[in-house]
């Protein structure tokens, strides 16, 4: 007969710390006259990538989760670096799932970094949160001169489809550019408690379900009137504005179907090149 887990103690907490899933993943692209090609991959952890395409001066990348999912203990660290002249496109195999925690944070850590001349688009699926879940996510980027950006980040506060809300839970999300070494964009959002009550709000998604921020580096007037063009195409609600050489919208809509949809016309709309093929299946 084997001895019963304790319901509390020290023991109990080094036999959940040893059953938490970690990730890490850092992967460097270099560029030149046959294209964008993988320079170094390394792999921890239940983080995977892999290269769908070959060929061409673009590189797609898709990170794959084969924990299949993260709850609170979690981490992930994933570090990027596109080398002068490269093109590259980083995605993910499936949508995120944050499930309920018992107490500690779920935390992801992710680190970009954009050469000279060099391209990078972050469109990573959506992540979706469940009821008590708790998520600390944090995103640095830093950009060398004449380097572009296009950042997505998508998150769903519950299945709609499956009759699932998101009622309580925590979180975080912390983004930091830097371009030549200056910050040149910061933002921080902090949801904690009563979510569902917070999202109800006109002023943080009016009843949406579904939120996303789309990040374009170097965007102009050009980009806001492209996407302003496009109003009645939406099924959520859509802003856009542009300050300083950056351009950045946010979506809102009412379940995770309506965002894909106005995310992915959004990003047409922005002229940031092919979309994921992932992201069409």
């Amino acid at each position: 007969m084997t001895d019963a887990i304790p319901a509390s103690g020290p023991l109990r907490s080094e036999i959940f710390a040893a059953n938490r899933a970690v990730g890490r993943l850092a992967l460097a692209v270099g560029g030149g006259p046959g294209g964008t090609r993988r320079t170094r991959v390394h792999e921890a952890g239940s983080l995977r990538a892999r290269f769908p395409n070959s060929s061409g001066q673009a590189l797609d990348a898709v990170i794959v989760n084969v924990a299949g999912g993260m709850t609170g203990g979690d981490r992930f660290d994933i570090g990027i670096e596109a080398g002068s002249g490269a093109r590259l496109c980083v995605t993910t195999a499936a949508a995120e799932k944050i499930y309920r925690s018992l107490g500690p944070d779920t935390k992801i850590a992710v680190k970009l970094g954009v050469g000279q001349g060099a391209a990078l688009a972050w469109l990573p699926q959506e992540t979706i949160l469940f009821d008590r879940a708790r998520l600390r996510r944090r995103i640095d980027v830093d950009l060398a001169p004449g380097a572009s950006l296009v950042m997505a980040e998508t998150t769903i506060f519950g299945r709609s489809a499956m009759g699932e809300t998101v009622v309580t839970g925590h979180f975080s999300d912390h983004w930091r550019v830097r371009s030549e070494g200056a910050l040149v964009f910061a933002e921080s959002v902090e949801l904690g408690g009563g979510i569902a009550q917070q999202l109800a709000a006109r002023a943080i998604a009016g009843g949406g379900a579904a939120v996303a921020s789309v990040l374009k580096i170097p965007g102009d007037e050009d980009n806001v009137a492209a996407v302003r063009a496009m109003q009645q195409a939406f099924a959520g609600e859509v802003g856009v504005s542009a300050w300083n050489g950056l351009a950045l919208a946010r979506c809102v809509a009412a379940d995770g179907a309506a965002l894909r949809h106005d995310l992915t016309k959004l990003l047409i709309a922005l002229g940031t090149g092919p979309l994921p093929r992932l992201w069409m299946n």
